[in-house]
């Protein structure tokens, strides 16, 4: 029995070593390409490892396209995306999760269901409503759209960690006489302080990696977002200027990676404590 279970268990460790080698291969391939010179990118025999390291690719990126200004774009969208997105989810999930009736549940249904619907579905109606708000080529109907997409994971999120906060707290709260809103913000806000900062910056890497939208909407180079820059070092045949592409794809991966990492532990908590309080 005993034989078994050790059996198993350096079976799974097997498969989750296999599955983070899956993961990281296109990452550490990505660097090792970001600075390698022409000559090895050509090669017939490549290399994990460059032979002769260079910056030459980031040099020519940064000569070739904007990518200060377009990582200035997705700095904004990204960052005013999130932060209205959790401003705006935060007292909705307060009322689903405390408010458990046939219209909170059907409106967490429906938060589900809406995940599922894929982006070409939506862009052609929404893009005729942003049209006629004289939004298109703007950064702020960009950032409306993100809040819109972000809404329903940002709000599923929440719901998770508003329902792991105490409701005896606030009945607490309200024998000592405190309102409905009084209780909220002194009292249940600061508890769910850590899940807000999670949601804010899942909501910060979805907007900031997001690619469909800003291609659609955003028409002048002047406006566009980084990932829409980066589709530009691929030529109109569809040959890639790699080095450069590498380089550049490679330095708009790291905010995600670092934040990403930063919060994957409060994001694991509030998954988890949906999952237990749904």
């Amino acid at each position: 029995m005993m034989r078994t279970k050790k059996s198993t268990r350096a079976a799974q460790y097997a498969a989750l070593a296999a599955y983070l080698v899956f993961l990281a291969f296109p990452f550490l391939w990505l660097i090792s390409t970001a600075f390698k010179p022409a000559r090895e990118l050509g090669s017939l025999h490549p290399t994990w490892i460059p032979e002769n390291p260079t910056l030459e690719n980031f040099r020519q990126a940064f000569d070739e396209q904007p990518l200060l200004r377009a990582a200035g774009n997705s700095l904004v969208a990204a960052l005013s995306a999130s932060l209205i997105a959790v401003v705006i989810a935060t007292p909705m999930a307060y009322v689903m999760a405390r408010h458990r009736n046939r219209v909170s549940k059907a409106a967490t249904g429906w938060v589900v269901i809406s995940q599922a619907f894929p982006f070409v579905l939506i862009i052609i109606p929404l893009f005729l409503i942003l049209k006629n708000l004289h939004l298109i080529n703007s950064l702020l109907g960009l950032i409306m759209v993100y809040v819109v997409w972000s809404l329903p994971f940002a709000l599923w999120m929440l719901v998770g960690y508003v329902r792991a906060v105490p409701a005896e707290l606030e009945e607490a709260a309200a024998v000592d006489g405190a309102s409905k809103v009084r209780t909220f913000v002194s009292v249940v806000a600061p508890l769910l302080a850590p899940g807000i900062v999670a949601t804010a910056m899942f909501a910060f890497i979805t907007a900031w990696n997001e690619f469909f939208f800003a291609l659609v909407l955003l028409k002048t180079p002047e406006k566009q977002t980084l990932p829409v820059i980066l589709n530009r070092f691929i030529g109109t045949e569809g040959v890639a200027d790699l080095g450069p592409l590498a380089a550049a794809a490679f330095l708009a991966t790291i905010p995600s990676l670092v934040i990403f990492a930063i919060i994957q532990k409060r994001i694991t908590g509030g998954m988890l404590a949906g999952a237990v309080k749904a």
